[in-house]
């Protein structure tokens, strides 16, 4: 009986002070985590005291998860689950450090958690949660057909990514830029591990001129974990060309080359005009001596004419009708 009575005071004492919990201690802790698929976690708490209790003494902190204990620490000794486990293998009065760890972190572990402590001052509740990610691999594309493709002829794009956490997306874009995402055909699957494989169809008609796609993959929040831009196989023929690779020597000749051409080409033009002047030149030299000549010529004319007008009047007295004897 005294026993049982000295335990049932101890329970009593236990309850006034978890009455007075609210005063003197409080747990406080980190209200979002974030962790990393594979890797450890930390999710941060500590207790702090009112002035009136501070030398309060822990007596149990217990870690629990959808109602299943994780962790328990109490009279001295802890009960801990294999990934789980107290951050610090003690308590000081100063700064009581009641954080738990997780050794390897998987896409299980998202949720939230609850964290109790237990001091001879009085005790005190509270929640956190943890939020779990895991990136995505670089996609891969492959295309049907797989290689030499003719002209005019359909063409299918599958791309792949996993080991991701939470559910992501896959996104196609061509050589410009184009967003293609809506004309393909996304499917997710998930794991056992927790991780989602994402996979994605791109069906490109007969008849497209772009020669290159981009698949990227996308992490839950629509940020780009990495990509992979993907040449269509198409036949030599259909191949586009691309630009064309100058050498340096070609670099240096072009300009000479243009150059020497303009030179010529301006010699010619000075030469031209100089013949043409010296022709000119030839011309107006020659044209007084060509009008002298052609006046002496007149000249000459004009007096053979005079001379036979004047000889005319004597051959006419010398006719026979003009005899007056």
């Amino acid at each position: 009986m005294a026993s049982f009575g000295t335990r049932l005071l101890f329970l009593a004492v236990l309850c006034i002070n978890a009455g007075n919990a609210f005063s003197f201690i409080n747990v406080e802790c980190r209200a979002d985590n974030y962790g990393q698929y594979g890797q450890q976690s930390m999710l941060d708490c500590v207790v702090k005291t009112a002035q009136e209790a501070a030398d309060a003494k822990i007596l149990v902190v217990t870690w629990k998860k959808a109602g299943v204990a994780l962790a328990v620490f109490a009279r001295g000794s802890r009960t801990q689950e294999p990934r789980f486990q107290f951050a610090k293998p003690f308590w000081d009065n100063n700064h009581m450090n009641v954080s738990l760890l997780i050794t390897t972190t998987k896409t299980t572990d998202s949720g939230s958690y609850e964290c109790s402590v237990m001091t001879d001052s009085g005790s005190h509740s509270t929640s956190t949660s943890l939020s779990v990610t895991a990136k995505y691999n670089t996609p891969t594309v492959r295309s049907q057909p797989a290689a030499n493709i003719p002209q005019n002829t359909d063409v299918t794009l599958f791309c792949n990514s996993d080991g991701g956490y939470p559910k992501g997306e896959l996104r196609w874009s061509d050589e410009h830029n184009e967003d293609w995402t809506r004309s393909s055909e996304p499917e997710v699957k998930q794991t056992e591990d927790g991780l989602f494989s994402l996979s994605s169809k791109l069906t490109l008609l007969r008849g497209s001129v772009f020669f290159k796609y981009t698949c990227s993959v996308h992490n839950a929040t629509g940020t780009q974990e990495g990509e992979v831009t993907f040449d269509i196989p198409y036949s030599e023929q259909f191949k586009d060309p691309g630009p064309t690779t100058v050498s340096p020597i070609s670099k240096i000749v072009a300009p000479v080359v243009v150059i020497g051409s303009l030179i010529v080409g301006l010699l010619l033009v000075l030469v031209l005009f100089l013949k043409r002047r010296s022709q000119q030149a030839r011309r107006f030299s020659a044209a007084p001596l060509m009008s002298d000549s052609h006046e002496i010529h007149m000249h000459d004319q004009d007096a053979e004419k005079g001379g036979r007008q004047e000889m005319e009047p004597c051959f006419q007295e010398d006719t026979p009708g003009n005899d007056h004897n």
